[in-house]
């Protein structure tokens, strides 16, 4: 990544996923939303970004009745993606899911017991953190899990820690949705008070959100099957076919950074090519900042691409950029 302005480039990159709902028998879910096409395409667009995510994230509901099928088929969607990416898989439990069978497809185990997971990036560690309660759509965690937590948030890593967990610790507008959050969330932020979490990941909502708990920051991915309508009207609860987002999370020294990728291809009605940003990194940041940011700027987009064609034609041309 190429260093224009005063950022050193991020130490890490994560994508982060969330809400697939995968039915069994390639059953398109609600009889209409196609939850392998809008999947394959997030996948597309997170490779053809080349952000060189180190790990994609997962924060549950990857099946919408936990059938075994759906599980297989969506592992042969992802896991080619995350190996011609160079990506490890992360994967946590949401209340659609079910643990045996969850389990079963992404562990090579068969267990009622909660999967919480510790995954190291370098120095950079990712915990994931099972808030499913078996027969229910809230959340809620076991004491036994919240000491393990304590005990494994004892040693700083040295990049710090993001926390991945399905039921977001945070209010949403959605009423109905209230209903079905993440129960005793006073007894998790005496946890993680004063610890390295530098940031809590999270899906479940179906709609991107962000806030803030015991002092870190929340992200809430959306989902890549339907999403909710946030302009639905009070009291309702409102899915649409529409709207479906990831989130890549960029991780830099002071800060963590959480940006929503659109899935879908929308008209492109400006812009520029890659080549334009070799041009720049070239020149000195004054003549950057003079090149770009000046309203009197001579700078020309359309020459700066012409003059990196004709030096892919000819390396010897004159005006080939440095």
């Amino acid at each position: 990544m190429i260093q224009l302005g005063q950022y050193a480039p991020p130490t890490h990159v994560i994508a982060h996923f969330s809400d697939t709902h995968f039915l069994g028998g390639h059953r398109p879910l609600y009889g209409s939303v196609d939850t392998d096409g809008h999947l394959a395409k997030a996948l597309e667009q997170l490779e053809r970004s080349g952000a060189a995510a180190e790990a994609i994230v997962f924060t549950g509901d990857l099946a919408d009745l936990a059938e075994p099928d759906a599980y297989d088929r969506l592992k042969r969607i992802i896991e080619p993606a995350a190996e011609r990416m160079g990506a490890e898989l992360i994967w946590v439990m949401g209340n659609h899911d079910e643990r045996p069978p969850f389990s079963a497809a992404f562990f090579g185990i068969e267990t009622d017991e909660p999967l919480d997971r510790v995954h190291r990036l370098g120095g950079l560690r990712i915990i994931a953190l099972d808030t499913s309660v078996p027969g229910y759509h809230h959340g809620e965690l076991r004491e036994s899990q919240l000491e393990w937590l304590r005990t494994e948030l004892a040693t700083p890593a040295p990049d710090g820690t993001l926390l991945a967990l399905h039921h977001p610790p945070i209010p949403t507008p959605i009423e109905i949705m209230a209903i079905l959050e993440l129960q005793g969330q006073d007894r998790l932020a005496d946890v993680l008070r004063d610890t390295d979490v530098r940031a809590i990941l999270a899906g479940h909502l179906h709609y991107s959100t962000a806030g803030t708990f015991a002092g870190i920051p929340v992200s809430v991915a959306s989902a890549t099957c339907y999403t909710i309508d946030n302009s639905g009207g009070p009291g309702s609860l409102v899915g649409v076919d529409g709207g479906q987002s990831f989130n890549l999370v960029h991780v830099y020294e002071d800060s963590v950074v959480h940006t929503i990728v659109p899935v879908g291809d929308a008209p492109q009605v400006a812009g520029f090519s890659g080549v334009v940003l070799d041009a720049l990194a070239a020149m000195s940041p004054e003549e950057r900042r003079e090149a770009f940011s000046s309203k009197t700027s001579t700078f020309n987009v359309a020459d700066a691409e012409a003059s990196a064609g004709r030096a892919a034609a000819d390396p010897d041309a004159e005006d080939a950029p440095v």
